[in-house]
């Protein structure tokens, strides 16, 4: 997640870092990064028509300055089947229904969600010194959340958990759930952290950006899981889960996988991205009612316009439509390769954590209330989508064959 960090926040997270730091000689290598490859240029994007050669050190100060971007170094051609299928009118547009239709079968779940179990899981995801993608700390959380979505699966046979490698060491994570048809819903969060003072030294808990985003998914998975293990339905869709790697140095694990399902011709039909899900101290300060954020720029409106009505349906609490603008979080990978996105934020944008990317985002900030309802929201769409016979339509408006 993108978002300004004052520079004088971050000399006091850095100070505070020293007094922290690990001492054992195996602690430093742990944190060991590719610093012989930070001089070398790497092609950014930062809007879809503007690009840049950069090194690691200037897409660091970009981050500190709140600006967005991705990393397209590894992954310049994402997007391009999506943009010649456009050209030429071929390529169909998803029909979202009109209104939630499951709520018989979803309303009892919500029930069964549980913030004691999304707490136990953050705890321990915060536990490890920082989860900076190119870190071995990095690559033990990952290893420590594969276990965790395994174990949580456990006596779900229809199911497969993998990991997606990638050169930097942490591992993204895929949780896949076959349905009738391979069309398929994607709900994401990145599990990745960073500190951007010193992001190969100094500590980096992530519990907002996006421990909490990787938990809040990780108990809707839970619930997904027993509910079809328990009633033995397939359902119409495919589902997966996803935890993205590397989100913090410009959306890296993300365009691999998209890129990827673009070159297969995977049908993607949704996918949500969950990013920083816990913080409401400066909403409640402000005089404003707690609400789920839900972003409304670089998004598909169809998708979008689909979960304002699932908030009202299954949550607590409203929406509060709001604007983080390009590749603030990995949803902007589907989005290029095509596939209908949203991204949905723990308040307004403005209303944000500030303690993000530095020592200091940590659990005693957050709220398990929100949390929940940020898992309430994730359940319905993927129990919602996951059922529903999904259908696509030219873009000429011409309805399409129904693909089941």
């Amino acid at each position: 997640m993108k978002s300004f960090i004052p520079f004088s926040l971050l000399a006091a997270a850095a100070l505070s870092s020293a007094l922290v730091l690990p001492t054992e000689d195996h602690q430093f290598a742990a944190l060991s990064s590719t610093s012989s490859a930070d001089s070398e240029l790497r092609q950014i994007q930062l809007s879809p028509f503007e690009t840049r050669w950069v090194t690691e050190d200037q897409k660091l100060e970009l981050k500190r300055q709140g600006i967005n971007f991705m990393d397209i170094t590894e992954h310049p051609s994402l997007g391009l089947q999506n943009a010649v299928l456009a050209a030429t009118s071929q390529k169909p547009t998803v029909k979202f229904p009109d209104s939630p239709a499951f709520q018989k079968t979803i309303k009892p779940l919500l029930s069964t969600l549980d913030k004691s179990s999304i707490q136990a899981n953050l705890e321990k995801f915060t536990s490890f010194y920082t989860r900076y993608a190119k870190s071995d700390y990095g690559r033990q959380s990952s290893e420590w959340l594969q276990n965790r979505v395994i174990e949580t699966a456990a006596g779900y046979k229809n199911l497969e958990v993998k990991p997606f490698p990638h050169s930097w060491g942490q591992n993204s994570i895929i949780a896949r759930i076959p349905g009738r048809t391979n069309k398929t819903v994607v709900i994401g969060a990145h599990q990745d952290s960073i500190n951007l003072f010193l992001p190969s030294l100094l500590g980096a808990p992530g519990a907002d950006d996006d421990g909490s985003g990787t938990v809040t998914i990780l108990e809707a998975f839970r619930v997904f899981i027993k509910y079809l293990a328990d009633s033995g339905e397939t359902l119409e869709q495919t589902v997966e889960f996803h935890w993205y790697s590397a989100e913090e140095l410009g959306l890296l694990g993300s365009q691999a996988i998209f890129s990827s399902y673009e070159k297969e011709g995977r049908d993607v039909v949704a996918m949500l991205q969950q990013d920083m899900t816990g913080f409401v101290e400066k909403t409640l300060k402000a005089g404003k009612p707690e609400a789920v954020g839900v972003i409304t720029d670089y998004v598909d409106q169809g998708l979008t316009e689909f979960i304002k009505k699932v908030i009202t349906e299954y949550c607590d609490i409203p929406w509060t439509a709001t604007a983080c603008g390009y590749a603030c979080s990995d949803h902007a990978s589907a989005s290029k390769a095509g596939y209908p996105s949203a991204f949905v934020i723990e308040s307004a944008f403005e209303d944000s954590d500030n303690h993000i990317h530095t020592t200091e985002d940590k659990i005693e900030y957050l709220s398990f209330d929100h949390m929940l309802q940020h898992a309430k929201l994730t359940l319905g769409l993927a129990m919602e989508l996951g059922s529903t016979k999904m259908w696509s339509e030219k873009k000429s408006g011409v309805a399409g064959s129904q693909e089941l």
